[in-house]
């Protein structure tokens, strides 16, 4: 009946549901066999577990108007430093700049020579838990590296900024929890590499960019992080759908039913919109 919220039974998180109107798919399994015949209204309730350079399928998908829950952009931006860099620069540290090839460190080369920007960081593209991250005395030194093929394109490329608070920042729909993240033996504050977790409060402004950073990405949850300047500053660091927990109050049994909720709710909505 139009207008009445149609129930998903419980088992529609574990199995692929195939009805006259539509194919939801909920494990990534069933993809590969079922990938040419989806469609417009056809549901992929699942994050899609793709080879490195298999991401146009997302393209694809979206563009032959099938549904993805987490959305195409989220999972996309989760895997890809570079692009969630371009997606959400204007809310990262100014300066912030993917680099493709050559040409473009030349010209970033020059870029933060006006600024007077001495020490970089350097992000690769697709490594997690700070262990892609590197800090280069002199952005010289990227364009040797680079020029040399030590350095994979593409990357992404960040002022240096001494003294930061790092936070975590986990978002569960109406659950949300906050700690900042502290190594004073190394600038990888991850808590992989070292770092000491600290309970963190958000400021309404923190929250507010952190809501917007969710938005823009189309994350339906997420895990940010902050960095923040010894001047009170705040910029988003990265954005990513999952992450580690290690640090937080929330127990994985628990973090992984609010995600499971979240997803149901999502494709309840969903079904009800296009029925």
């Amino acid at each position: 009946m139009p207008g009445r919220s149609q129930r998903i039974p419980s088992t529609i998180l574990r199995n692929a549901l195939l009805t006259s109107q539509r194919r939801i798919l909920t494990e990534n399994s069933a993809l590969p066999s079922v990938f040419h015949k989806l469609r417009a209204g056809d549901i992929i309730a699942c994050r899609l577990r793709l080879k490195y350079e298999e991401e146009h399928l997302l393209l694809d998908l979206v563009e032959r108007g099938v549904q993805l829950i987490p959305s195409a952009t989220s999972q996309l931006a989760s895997r890809s430093k570079t692009f969630q860099a371009r997606l959400l620069g204007p809310l990262m540290l100014p300066q912030t700049t993917v680099i493709y090839d050559i040409h473009g460190l030349l010209e970033t080369v020059s870029l933060y020579g006006r600024h007077c920007i001495k020490k970089v960081v350097f992000k690769h593209d697709r490594k997690n838990a700070g262990l892609g991250i590197h800090l280069f005395h002199n952005i010289e030194d990227v364009y040797t590296q680079a020029a040399n093929n030590v350095l994979p394109y593409p990357f992404v490329l960040q002022p240096f900024v001494a003294d930061s608070i790092d936070v975590r920042v986990v978002f569960l729909d109406d659950y949300m929890e906050a700690y900042e993240r502290h190594n004073p033996d190394n600038f990888r504050n991850n808590l992989h590499c070292g770092g000491k977790a600290i309970p963190y409060h958000l400021t309404e402004q923190q929250m507010k960019l952190c809501h917007e950073a969710m938005r823009r990405g189309s994350f339906p949850y997420g895990h940010l992080d902050l960095m923040i300047t010894k001047e009170g500053e705040t910029y988003l660091a990265e954005i990513n759908l999952r992450g580690g927990i290690r640090g937080a109050f929330i127990d994985p049994d628990t973090y992984r039913k609010k995600v499971q909720a979240i997803e149901k709710k999502i494709l309840e909505n969903k079904i009800q919109r296009l029925s």
